[in-house]
């Protein structure tokens, strides 16, 4: 499993709600996209700015899934 499917626990969804799924999947792709590129460089500040971006877009997600999640 690649890191942002990890992150993401997007195996996890016990309503089987589907914009739950498209939620995790669209974060989990866009993590991957970071840690790929970050990957690739040495410098630790541009390090430093993939990861916060990697771990803003997972509190993202979670907002996003308690939103989708919400009863009405």
């Amino acid at each position: 499993m690649a890191l942002g499917e990890d992150r993401i626990r997007v195996q996890f969804n016990p309503s089987s709600n589907t914009l739950v799924d498209q939620i995790k999947a669209a974060t989990a792709e866009l993590i991957n996209t970071c840690n790929a590129q970050n990957d690739t460089h040495d410098d630790a500040e541009e390090g430093r700015l993939w990861s916060l971006a990697m771990t803003h877009y997972e509190t993202a997600a979670m907002w996003a899934v308690k939103a989708a999640t919400t009863e009405k």
